[in-house]
């Protein structure tokens, strides 16, 4: 039997998968918070191993060289490319992008090739099943718009002018950078421009976050529940929280929650207007799956998840989903292998 693992070693967390015969048969997000240290990855690493330490090969792709720990991109990625080697045994296979894969040595030698590319391994694989998709990956941190047959931006850079990367996420992303201001009880209330709360806490205010993808520490370092979140959320207003008016601050919540997801439809908007793009489905990735299918129905395209599209186990589909890149440089190393 052919056992490949995929890695997506990102900043906030590593993204695991196994394929078996070419089947995905495995998937897991671990919390790997690398501002932390590298020692992190180490951890997150020895997490993974169940699900992957008897694979031949392992396919890696990468965005957590923009950590601050790293002096530059290209002092992250030789830094994890050697963490990584010293602590996987096997094969090791870097994906850098239209390169397709190499072995570490040459990777060291082009770490911006292999910088960020993970976006490039979801959308090669979709390509590939089903011909001009628009891949929205709606993840922690950041979103991922991608027309599958023809990416424009390569790097982080390109992607933040082409529309094609929107930093905001659905959970780790300050509540002030995605509004200045919003409604409360009838009145139009100036945010404090600090990290009082997250977009987690306003998922959990909406009551829309599932219970299992926001594995890391709230702003405060205290608890997840309702009533925590929306101390949390009011203190941005300048307020104390009052859970008997829960109702108001959920409108509130609701109006905060739609200005993030109108950050993703305009940059989707700017990637369409491409010239000569073709466009006739959406293909949703990432922990903010769901959400995206909001994005499709304005759009009037249909909308298939990750998971479904690669014929995931039903049991595993959902992390399909929500670890598409991970998942991707496995399957697509699989094909080679």
């Amino acid at each position: 039997m052919t056992i490949v693992a995929g890695y997506d070693v990102g900043g906030a967390h590593l993204k695991v998968a196994r394929i078996e015969n070419g089947r995905l048969a495995a998937v897991r997000q671990i919390a790997c918070p690398l501002w932390q240290g590298l020692d992190r990855l180490d951890a997150a690493l020895a997490s993974a191993a169940p699900i992957v330490s008897d694979a031949t090969i392992h396919a890696v792709t990468m965005t957590a060289e923009l950590t601050e720990i790293f002096a530059s991109r290209e002092d992250g990625v030789v830094a994890l490319l050697e963490q990584l080697r010293q602590r996987i045994s096997g094969e090791l296979r870097i994906f850098t992008g239209l390169k397709g894969f190499t072995d570490v040595q040459a990777a060291r030698g082009d770490p911006l090739s292999v910088a960020s590319a993970n976006f490039l391994a979801t959308a090669r694989l979709i390509a590939e099943r089903q011909p001009h998709a628009l891949l929205i990956d709606f993840g922690s941190t950041t979103t991922d718009i991608v027309a599958c047959d023809r990416p424009q931006g390569l790097s982080d850079a390109e992607r933040l002018q082409t529309g094609e990367l929107v930093y905001t996420g659905l959970t780790r992303t300050p509540v002030p950078s995605v509004a200045t201001r919003a409604p409360l009880a009838g009145q139009w209330q100036g945010l404090a421009r600090d990290t009082f709360a997250t977009m987690a806490d306003v998922r959990r205010i909406l009551g829309e976050l599932a219970d299992d993808v926001d594995v890391h520490g709230t702003a405060d370092e205290r608890g997840k529940s309702v009533p925590e979140s929306l101390a949390r959320f009011a203190r941005g207003f300048g307020r104390d929280a009052d859970i008997r008016h829960l109702a108001t601050w959920r409108a509130s919540a609701a109006y905060i929650a739609e200005r993030q997801l109108r950050s993703i439809h305009d940059g989707v908007l700017q990637v369409l207007s491409r010239p000569g793009l073709m466009t006739n489905a959406v293909i949703s990735a990432g922990i903010g799956a769901p959400v995206i299918a909001q994005i499709a129905s304005r759009l009037n395209l249909p909308v298939t998840d990750f998971g479904t599209l690669i014929d995931a186990p039903e049991d595993i589909r959902i992390w399909a989903t929500r670890c598409a890149p991970a998942v991707s440089v496995a399957l697509l190393q699989s094909k080679t292998s």
